[in-house]
């Protein structure tokens, strides 16, 4: 599985992205807007410290203007993946960027139909949101089952990796791979958590607890 960070804030990723466990980085306008800081100048920056794709999205909402505003989104840099929502024009502008040769990532999915579209419309990744769905009663990561087993049964036709979005715990992540989800875009704070387990914490405390009795060095 692949992991993205779904953040702008620059000092975030290099963090993480200096641990080599970033692939991508998902942003969106909300995230941009958080940072206060020029989208162009931004999205150069940080498709500087990750090779992988950078997710950028569009504003406008109907077709023509979204393949405007694609156009100049994919002269920031090469790895840039346009981000586009998944409406009946931004399917029309993504069959329309994927002829060019040109990632979509195909946004707001909340059902496997969706999922189906963007997978005709030729959407590099489709974006579920299960944190949304958790968040309206439903369960999310049933969604994730659904769309993953529907593309599972076309392995010569869809090409469209899954990437689960609004991800909010560790939980969902785990869940996620289990599933055989292509991606998984998260927050930094549910990246680091991957890592903890207060078993590892209590095991390293008594291991050097028990070498430091010894008076040796290492270096």
């Amino acid at each position: 599985m692949k992991f993205f960070l779904d953040t702008a804030d620059v000092a975030e990723i290099a963090d993480l992205a200096s641990a080599g466990m970033v692939d991508g980085v998902t942003t969106n306008p909300s995230l941009v807007a958080k940072t206060g800081r020029d989208l162009f100048e931004l999205l150069a920056e940080i498709a500087g410290l990750v090779p992988g794709p950078i997710s950028a999205e569009v504003t406008a909402t109907e077709q023509e203007a979204m393949l405007r505003e694609a156009h100049r989104l994919a002269e920031i840099a090469k790895n840039i993946c346009i981000k586009l929502p998944l409406t009946w024009d931004g399917l029309r502008a993504c069959r329309r960027l994927a002829a060019e040769g040109v990632k979509v990532n195909l946004t707001l999915c909340f059902s496997p139909g969706q999922a189906l579209l963007a997978a005709k419309a030729g959407a590099t990744f489709v974006s579920p949101f299960v944190g949304r769905l958790d968040d309206a009663g439903h369960e999310g990561m049933e969604l994730i089952e659904d769309i993953c087993t529907i593309y599972g049964n076309y392995p010569d036709t869809i090409r469209t990796e899954v990437l689960v979005a609004s991800i909010r715990s560790v939980g969902h992540v785990i869940e996620a791979a289990r599933l055989g989800a292509d991606v998984a875009t998260m927050p930094a704070k549910v990246m680091r958590a991957l890592a903890q387990h207060p078993l590892t914490d209590k095991g390293l405390a008594q291991f050097l607890a028990d070498w430091e009795k010894t008076g040796q060095r290492i270096v």
